[in-house]
């Protein structure tokens, strides 16, 4: 893979899973929590339900024998074992030193706080097809780009193509009063009339993860400008394995709809907090695990910079919150058709230019039945299930391999070979 020199460390780094005073508190009502039931155990007083639904006495399920002061003793020292871990792993990662990111490309457009970044100057290939990258306007966009040996741009760059990067940054004043309807039909509109200036070829589409909806709804506002439309992870039927958060949304509507409205922005660490309740046990288990990863460079140099970059988020601008959050999450206006964009529904079966599907089997952010919607959703789609979640599918040690040589044999089949 080619390499750009390298550069300073990141400006803003913070070096805490976001919000830190949520994950430690849930850790220690977790493991604490087993301390509180130890009493209703030993008197009998706890009960479990058994595989025929009945229910029985949880200190049953132990042996009739058992020294109830030495059970209790260890459960008081594992919880405080597993708290010690947890401790352990976050100061890890917050002393651990960071590796300078590298040098971005050029950038070649910008628009307010949007830049579009240049891949392109990694081959020699003249004229290399175009392919716009779309990342989400919650994360960073160089989860895209996260090192050397971890990048879908630098990957398709090698192959002869030009991949150029979404960069939104961190809103500002014009942002912030954005709407979905501002950032497709203004911002990436303008974006891909750049894009095609630049060329004699149609470029490509790409999109990942709330990308892929910007993406798809690009795609069908230029049918005869966009070649190829590429989706990864990208949520269609937001109520498919979803139930929960739906009626959550319902319940919280009111109070989060007060807070959007005060601050004008949805906060990253409300964000932050949503996304971690899809896994309430994930940031406990891997910080354990990452206090005792410390003598393997490798793991910890991948654990810093994915923990990095998921710690690294923007806020949402408020009218795009309210859209995404009561729009897609609770009411589910895309699947049902009810999602528009300056009064045009965005429908996947107008979509008339080859399509790649993404849909990592593993993903818990976005479950493979809502991403597999918008897959037979469309007229036609090429479907890749990698076995991956979310992240991993695109930044993982097996990317390569699950993503990157998948996507740029695709991608070179329609775009080279013309």
């Amino acid at each position: 893979m080619s390499n750009l020199p390298a550069t300073r460390l990141q400006d803003q780094h913070l070096p805490n899973p976001k919000p830190l005073a949520l994950h430690m508190s849930l850790q220690a009502l977790t493991w604490l929590g087993a301390l509180s039931a130890l009493p209703l155990w030993n008197a009998g007083s706890l009960s479990l339900k058994g595989q025929n639904g009945k229910s029985l006495a949880a200190n049953a399920l132990l042996p009739p024998n058992l020294d109830t002061d030495a059970f209790s003793a260890a459960v008081i020292g594992e919880a405080c074992r597993r708290l010690g871990q947890f401790s352990n792993g976050i100061r890890n990662y917050q002393n651990h030193p960071r590796q300078p990111r590298h040098q971005e490309p050029p950038v070649i457009w910008t628009s307010g706080t949007t830049r579009l970044l240049d891949y392109g100057v990694l081959n020699t290939v003249q004229s290399a097809p175009p392919v716009l990258i779309i990342p989400s306007l919650i994360n960073r966009a160089y989860i895209l780009d996260l090192a050397p040996d971890r990048s879908l741009m630098r990957y398709l760059a090698d192959a002869g193509l030009r991949p150029l990067l979404v960069d939104w940054g961190w809103p500002g004043e014009t942002e912030n009063k954005f709407g979905l309807d501002d950032y497709i039909a203004e911002r990436l509109q303008a974006a891909l009339e750049f894009v095609s200036r630049q060329t004699t070829t149609r470029p490509a589409l790409i999109g990942y993860c709330m990308g892929g909806n910007l993406a798809l709804a690009l795609a069908g506002r230029n049918p005869d400008t966009v070649s190829a439309l590429g989706l990864l992870a990208t949520p269609w039927d937001f109520h498919s394995d979803n139930h929960s958060s739906a009626r959550f949304l319902e319940i919280m509507a009111p109070a989060l709809g007060r807070i959007i409205s005060e601050l004008g922005m949805l906060p990253v660490d409300m964000l932050q907090a949503m996304f971690a309740s899809l896994d309430p046990a994930q940031t406990g288990a891997k910080f354990r695990h990452f206090a005792g990863a410390v003598n393997d460079s490798k793991a910890v140099a991948r654990f810093i910079m994915l923990e990095d970059w998921v710690n690294d988020g923007v806020p949402l601008a408020g009218k795009v919150a309210s859209e995404c959050l009561f729009g897609w999450y609770r009411d589910n206006t895309p699947h049902l058709g009810k999602w528009a964009i300056r009064g045009d529904i965005v429908d996947p079966s107008r979509v008339t230019c080859p399509t790649f599907v993404a849909i990592p089997s593993r993903d818990h952010i976005v479950p493979p039945g809502s991403a597999r919607a918008l897959a037979c959703a469309l007229p036609s789609a090429d479907i890749l299930t990698p076995a991956a979640g979310h992240i991993g599918m695109v930044a993982g040690r097996r990317a390569e391999v699950q993503l990157y040589e998948p996507l740029r044999s695709w991608l070179s089949e329609r775009l080279l070979s013309n």
